[in-house]
């Protein structure tokens, strides 16, 4: 945090003020946008409680993955239906959305369900 401080000195100036801090075990935390999720592997999470509120602070590898608006077409349900024999329109269009609209694979995985 600051450099040359011992940490037990910080951790009781923290608590004259009235900040409290707990490190917070976790494997990833994930920050899901519109357009991009924000992931980070290895986290090192910190909670602090100031004056009530709650607050984090993340460090550690983050990624970013994009999420691309996939367009899924009602040719697209047609043609999947016909090839599975599936008249479920819902079950198809989201099945497609699992798989980022590819047909291929959605095919595949609703014949695998029988």
């Amino acid at each position: 945090m600051m450099p040359n401080i011992d940490p037990r000195a910080l951790k009781g100036m923290m608590d004259r003020m009235g900040i409290k801090s707990e490190e917070i075990s976790a494997k990833r935390v994930i920050i899901e946008g519109d357009d991009v999720d924000i992931i980070i592997e290895n986290p090192q999470v910190v909670k602090i409680e100031m004056q009530g509120a709650l607050s984090f602070q993340v460090a550690g590898n983050v990624t970013e993955k994009s999420k691309a608006k996939i367009e899924i077409t009602d040719d697209d349900i047609k043609f999947v239906s016909e090839q599975t024999g599936i008249s479920d329109m819902n079950l198809i269009r989201s099945t497609l959305e699992e798989v980022n609209g590819n047909i291929a694979e959605a095919i595949a995985k609703l014949n695998a369900k029988g």
